[in-house]
């Protein structure tokens, strides 16, 4: 079966950058499961993904513009410290932080008085990135799936 919209798609896969550092990596762990067709993925790799079937292996080297987007200036932000749901606020901590778009990751940058440096562009935003996806499997997604626009993992249904 050929990866489609509104498919159930398995996949393995190891993410690089461009100096061949280790982003992320599927291997080791179970392999992702999504949703195609539908945003679950960055619009680059399903692009790349679509057609392909169990079995095939593909290599994906994608823009900003196909993956997280552009680095943007007006998502970092200074933050008083109160503001945040940690007593001792260092650089380098991530949070989830809610917003009108629905919840992030937040990179403290800096801390200085009591202000801290929050970066909310995604970690990989402004970066190319270098896919290689080995397909695991393909299969027509339930109509629960489909009505939530996501895969439910074997063993239950859970929202985050």
């Amino acid at each position: 079966m050929e990866i489609a919209d509104r498919r159930a798609v398995t996949i393995h896969y190891t993410l690089k950058n461009d100096a061949d550092e280790l982003l992320e990596s599927s291997q080791g762990r179970d392999p992702l499961t999504y949703l195609h067709g539908v945003g679950n993925i960055v619009p680059g790799l399903e692009k790349a993904l679509a057609g392909k079937q169990a079995g095939d292996v593909v290599k994906a080297s994608l823009a900003p513009a196909d993956a997280y987007g552009a680095h943007e200036e007006q998502r970092v932000r200074n933050v008083p410290l109160r503001k945040l749901p940690e007593a001792r606020v260092r650089a380098g901590q991530r949070y989830r932080v809610q917003t009108d778009r629905g919840p992030i990751n937040a990179l403290v940058t800096a801390v200085k008085g009591d202000y801290a440096t929050v970066d909310l562009n995604h970690p990989f935003a402004g970066m190319n990135l270098h896919f290689e996806v080995t397909v695991v499997g393909v299969r027509e997604a339930t109509a629960e799936e489909l009505e939530h626009g996501h895969v439910h993992e074997p063993g239950g249904h859970h929202h985050h």
